[in-house]
């Protein structure tokens, strides 16, 4: 049995369990689902990097290795250990790029996994937001130096830098997997040598064995509209705020909840602070205001999985309006639940909603009058969407089924093995 590291850029609840760390409650559920299904059958070791270690701790769980280096480790030292492939999750974070170089140096092969695309991301992170909202100031970033806040400049060239990182570690791979007709073409672009492999994402347990479906119900004040997240514009929150109005006047209840951190108060006195520092979040206030949604928009803060399993089972409709997605989760577990959605056709998604027959589709993504018409016909059918959402369900058991996406993840590194074995120095 070939032994296989993975590195992944957060610390997994299981390996924060086996090592005696804290988890967090939410994130990476891609990888969890993934390494569920994938330990019994493989000799796995999971790595991630952890400012809260200052020397490696390793842990065992579930079948599978997990090792936690401090932020400044190098890798040589942990591909002594006998690795006969390494599978980096992730293109844009700073310890893919130092493993991917450690890898070449004892000549291991390397499988980077693409997750979101991320030139797309920064090409399209603030569209929609009016100009006065993107730049900040001297005294802003002198503020922001200091008490960091969410100024969209800056975020802009973080995300520019996280495109140029993954355009870099894309160049020299050789072997790499995605999901998507977007992925796939990102690829081919940036890593025109490298052999591309489809896998699916296994997605979280919660949701792929949930015994508990969404089902249609009567509205009663007005029907809950779902979002995952909506702290920053990528995510388009404000073009829903631009398209509730519409909504609104045919069913006046209507409430949209966001799963996602609420905007930051800390009182009357520092909220003009804020809201400069914040200029994301204050475009959002501005437009609550401005078409009379106070009341009709709740912050609920992130939800470790059965939480978030619940908030889609309460909801009536779930939107995904980003303005660039690969393959997201949210849409996935949504689906699986047998949820009705209406999500913007961008990036990935078309192929997740099985071009439309598996979610309402919408274009361009900050249409809101397209946004508002696509939300209307769902919740406007006599069985609110049901009938959507079984589609959406028999897909994504197929797209998300943990044991033949197992089954593909361990075909794809024996490929990777026989390649390496027949052909040691040629590129695929």
């Amino acid at each position: 049995m070939p032994r296989i590291l993975w590195l992944v850029s957060i610390t997994l609840p299981e390996a924060a369990a086996a090592c005696g760390l804290s988890a967090a409650e939410v994130g990476g559920g891609w990888l969890t689902g993934m390494l569920d299904a994938l330990a019994p059958a493989a000799d796995l070791t999971v790595c991630s990097l952890d400012a809260r270690v200052k020397a490696p701790v390793h842990g065992s769980a579930g079948g599978a290795h997990f090792v936690v280096l401090p932020p400044d480790s190098g890798f040589d030292d942990l591909l002594g250990g006998g690795f006969d492939l390494v599978h980096i999750w992730g293109t844009e974070y700073e310890a893919a790029a130092q493993m991917q170089a450690a890898a070449a140096r004892r000549g291991l092969p390397v499988l980077v996994g693409i997750q979101g695309v991320m030139r797309d991301c920064a090409a399209h992170l603030c569209d929609g937001v009016p100009r006065k909202y993107l730049h900040s100031n001297a005294i802003q970033r002198a503020i922001d130096r200091v008490v960091p806040g969410a100024l969209l400049d800056g975020m802009q060239k973080r995300f520019d830098a996280l495109a140029r990182s993954e355009a870099n570690l894309l160049s020299g791979a050789k072997y790499v997997t995605g999901r998507t007709t977007f992925d796939r073409r990102a690829v081919a672009e940036l890593a025109p040598g490298a052999r591309y492999y489809r896998c699916n994402e296994t997605l979280r347990p919660a949701f792929v064995h949930s015994k508990e479906l969404w089902h249609a119900r009567e509205f009663g004040r007005g029907p809950v509209l779902l979002m995952s997240q909506g702290n920053y514009p990528l995510k388009n929150l404000h073009t829903v705020l631009r398209a509730l109005p519409a909504v609104l006047r045919r069913w006046p209840g209507t409430v949209l909840r966001v799963t996602g951190w609420p905007p930051l108060d800390k009182g009357p006195l520092l909220r003009p602070v804020i809201d400069w520092m914040f200029p994301y979040q204050s475009y959002c206030k501005h437009l609550i205001r401005e078409n009379g949604l106070d009341g009709h928009v709740v912050y609920t803060g992130p939800l470790p999985a059965e939480k978030m399993r619940q908030a889609f089972l309460d909801a009536d409709l779930f939107l995904l309006p980003s303005y660039s997605e690969n393959s997201p989760n949210s849409l996935g577990e949504a689906m699986l639940l047998g949820m009705p959605c209406v999500a913007a056709a961008a990036g990935g998604i078309p192929d997740m909603a099985g071009g439309g027959a598996d979610a309402v589709l919408y274009s361009p993504p900050g249409d809101a009058d397209a946004l508002a018409e696509a939300i209307t016909s769902v919740l406007a059918r006599p069985d609110h969407g049901a009938a959507i959402g079984r589609t959406a369900r028999e897909h994504a058991r197929v797209t998300h089924d943990p044991v033949a996406n197992a089954a593909r993840m361990l075909e794809i590194y024996d490929a990777i093995l026989k390649a390496e074995k027949e052909f040691p120095n040629v590129n695929a």
